[in-house]
């Protein structure tokens, strides 16, 4: 190279491929765990919603075992998605958003969710009232609020952790 030539600068990583990255990243972390625990699982990654999405899911007769790492109402796999997170954290230097569902256990929560939201938002349009749910962690809020956007009304989160809960009010 001549003195007057400047090497290229690195290409930056599309976001996809970072959030890729993420996962598998976190599949690595959930693999070495699944090993540990002598657990039976494979790992799914995919890109959902700007976030690296990562599930373990199981056969038949590993679900039940790993039920276990999801724990009572979610509490479990809550704790081992911010373990996931900081693993990848770790490695690339940077906070990650990804979100871990287990035996889809996420999933299933999400469609229970969203039932919850469509009944809230029936008795908001039906008498214009606001309507405060019960306090729920940051995932179900968030599938909350996006049901409620979706359905044309506007929601908050209201109070402080653990008892932060939606309230949907009218457009």
């Amino acid at each position: 190279m001549t003195s007057s030539e400047t090497p290229a600068a690195p290409a930056e990583a599309s976001p996809t491929t970072r959030l890729e990255e993420e996962g598998e990243i976190a599949a690595d972390y959930l693999e070495e765990l699944l090993d540990i625990a002598d657990l039976d699982g494979d790992i799914d990654i995919d890109v959902d919603h700007g976030r690296a999405a990562v599930e373990i899911i199981g056969e038949e007769g590993s679900v039940r075992a790993l039920r276990r790492l999801v724990g009572r109402d979610g509490e479990v796999l809550d704790s081992l998605q911010e373990l996931t997170r900081l693993a990848v954290q770790a490695k690339t230097g940077e906070r990650s958003r990804l979100m871990l569902d287990i035996a889809g256990f996420r999933a299933a929560r999400r469609l229970e969710l969203i039932e919850i939201a469509n009944e809230a938002i029936a008795r908001v349009k039906a008498d214009g009232a606001d309507v405060a749910l019960a306090p729920m962690n940051p995932f179900e809020r968030k599938v909350v609020h996006d049901a409620v956007a979706a359905a044309g009304l506007v929601s908050d989160s209201d109070g402080v952790e653990p008892s932060r809960h939606v309230v949907i009010r009218s457009a």
